[in-house]
C-alpha cells in the first residue's frame, strides 16, 4: 500500500474513533453511576462533556488546521484525544472522568476536519478523493453505529473503562501511521482565528446544557438554572453579533442565505436532539427499568445499527428515485411511527415486541443524514464544501448535546424515567412533524438553483457520516 493509502487509514482511524466515543458511552453509562456515583445529570455530564466541545471547537480547528498544517495538528489532535481516553479509564471519581471527556472533545473536534483536509491533499483527482471519502465516511458510519454494540460487550466482559482503553492502540497507531506516510499540507497564514466567536459559542453550549441538566435536577425555577438560561441567550446574541461583524468568521452567517442550507442544517439538528436524546433514554430504560446489563442492552441496539447500516447502503437508490426531499420526509416519518408505536410500552414490555420499532428508528435517521448532507453540499460552492460540512457537524453535535440534556432532564425525577420516556417520544414525534415540513418546502439551491425535490448530487455525499 502506497503512502497516501495509508494516509486514509489512518485518517480513519481519526474519524472512527471520534465517531465511536459519540455513542460507546452511551450503553456503559448505568456502570459507571453505579461504580463511582451520581445520579442521571451526573451522567448527563459524562456524555455531554466530550460533545460540547466536539461541537464549539469543530469549526475553529479546521481553521487551525489551515493555519499551521492540518498533519501537525492532526497527530496533536490523535495525541491529546488519545491521553485524554486513558484519563477516563483511569478516572477514580465522577468529576475528573467529565473533565477528561471534555478534553477527548476538544482532540475529536480537531481530528474531523483535519483528517478531511488531509485526504484532500493526499488525493488531488477528484474521482479518487471522492472514493477515498467515501470509505473515510463508511468507516465512521459504522464505529458510530456499532458504539452501543461494542460499548454493551466490552462493559460486560472487561468493564465500563474498557471503551476509553481501547483508544489507546487505535491513537497510538493512527500517530504513527500519520507520521510515516501523510505529508503536511500548506499553511495558510491568512487564515484568521475568531477567539471572540469561539468563546461566545462554547459559552452558549455550555449555560443551555447546563440550564436544561440542572433543571431537571433542582427545578426549572431554580435561581441558578434561569441565570445560566440568561447566560445562554447573551452569549448567543453576543455569537450572531460576533460573526456578523468578524473579518474572518468561524460560521460565515452569509451561509444561511441560503434555504436549502439552512433547511439542511435545521433538519440536522433536530434530528439529532431526537434520536440522541432517546439513545441516553432508552439504554437507562434497558437497564434501570427492565434491569438488563449492558451487554444486553448493547444487544438490545443491534437491530437498530443494522437498519441504519442498511439504509446507508439503500438510500442512493432511494434519492434518484424519490428525490431528496422525499427521503428526508420517509426517514423523519419512520422515525415518528417508530417513537408513536413505543409510546404503548412500559417497564414490562417484551423485548420482542420493541424491535420493529427500533429498526424503524435507525433505518429513518439511516435515510436522512446522507439526504442532507448532499443537499447541504450542493447548496455551496465548492471551495465552501469544507466549512458547510463542519457547519452540519456542529450543528449535528449540537443538537446531540440538547437532546440529551432535554430528555434526561425529563428523567431525573424520583420514578421519573417511564413517564419522562413517554414525554420524550411526544417530543420526539413533533420534531419529526417538523423536519417533514420543512423537507415540503420547495427550496431551490442557491449555487446549482437545483430544487430540493430533485436527486442529489454524487459529489460528496459521503462526507459526512451516517447517523
Amino acid at each position: 500500500m502506497n503512502g497516501r493509502g495509508w494516509t486514509l487509514v489512518a485518517t480513519s482511524l481519526g474519524f472512527g474513533v471520534v465517531q465511536l466515543d459519540v455513542s460507546v458511552v452511551n450503553v456503559a453509562i448505568n456502570p459507571i453511576g453505579a461504580d463511582l456515583g451520581g445520579g442521571v445529570a451526573a451522567l448527563q455530564w459524562v456524555v455531554n462533556a466530550y460533545t460540547l466541545t466536539f461541537a464549539g471547537l469543530i469549526l475553529t480547528a479546521g481553521a487551525l488546521g489551515d493555519r499551521i498544517g492540518a498533519k501537525r495538528v492532526f497527530v496533536a489532535g490523535f495525541a491529546l484525544f488519545t491521553v485524554a481516553s486513558a484519563a477516563c479509564g483511569l478516572a477514580p471519581d465522577l468529576a475528573i472522568l467529565i473533565a477528561a471527556r471534555a478534553v477527548q472533545g476538544i482532540g475529536a473536534a480537531v481530528l474531523v476536519p483535519c483528517s478531511l483536509t488531509l485526504l484532500n491533499h493526499a488525493y488531488p483527482a477528484a474521482r479518487d478523493r471522492a472514493r477515498a471519502v467515501g470509505l473515510w465516511a463508511t468507516g465512521a458510519s459504522t464505529t458510530l453505529s456499532a458504539g452501543p454494540l461494542l460499548g454493551g460487550v466490552l462493559t460486560a466482559t472487561l468493564g465500563w473503562r474498557a471503551i476509553f482503553f481501547i483508544n489507546a492502540p487505535i491513537g497510538l497507531a493512527g500517530i504513527l501511521i500519520t507520521l510515516r506516510a501523510a505529508t503536511e499540507t500548506s499553511r495558510t497564514a491568512s487564515r484568521g482565528i475568531d477567539l471572540p466567536g469561539q468563546l461566545a459559542a462554547v459559552l452558549t453550549l455550555t449555560a443551555l446544557a447546563a440550564a436544561m441538566i440542572e433543571g431537571g435536577q433542582h427545578g426549572f425555577t431554580n435561581p441558578l438554572v434561569l441565570t445560566a438560561f440568561a447566560v445562554a441567550a447573551v452569549a448567543a446574541a453576543a455569537f450572531l453579533v460576533t460573526e456578523a461583524r468578524a473579518a474572518t468568521p468561524m460560521l460565515p452567517l452569509t451561509l444561511f442565505r441560503s434555504p436549502a442550507f439552512a433547511t439542511a442544517t435545521t433538519i440536522g439538528l433536530l434530528m439529532n436532539i431526537a434520536f440522541y436524546g432517546l439513545l441516553f433514554v432508552l439504554s437507562l430504560f434497558f437497564q434501570q427499568a427492565q434491569h438488563h446489563s449492558a451487554l444486553v442492552t448493547g444487544l438490545a441496539f443491534a437491530p437498530m445499527t443494522i437498519a441504519i447500516i442498511l439504509a446507508n447502503l439503500t438510500t442512493s437508490r432511494l434519492t434518484h428515485r424519490l428525490g431528496t426531499r422525499r427521503l428526508i420526509q420517509l426517514g423523519a416519518l419512520l422515525m415518528a411511527a417508530g417513537c408513536a408505536a413505543l409510546l404503548g410500552f412500559g417497564a414490562t414490555a417484551a423485548y420482542p415486541a420493541l424491535v420493529v420499532q427500533l429498526v424503524a428508528l435507525g433505518y429513518g435517521l439511516g435515510l436522512i443524514v446522507p439526504a442532507i448532507t448532499s443537499a447541504l453540499l450542493g447548496s455551496v460552492e465548492r471551495e465552501r464544501s469544507g466549512v458547510a460540512s463542519g457547519t452540519l457537524n456542529t450543528a449535528r453535535q449540537t443538537g446531540s448535546v440538547l437532546g440529551v440534556a432535554l430528555f434526561g432532564a425529563l428523567i431525573s425525577g424520583p420514578g421519573a424515567l417511564i413517564s419522562g420516556w413517554h414525554i420524550a417520544l411526544l417530543i420526539s414525534i413533533g420534531l419529526a412533524a417538523v423536519i417533514i415540513a420543512l423537507a415540503s418546502r420547495r427550496t431551490g439551491s442557491a449555487r446549482t438553483g437545483r430544487p430540493s425535490d430533485a436527486p442529489a448530487p454524487r459529489r460528496r455525499a459521503a462526507a459526512e457520516p451516517s447517523p
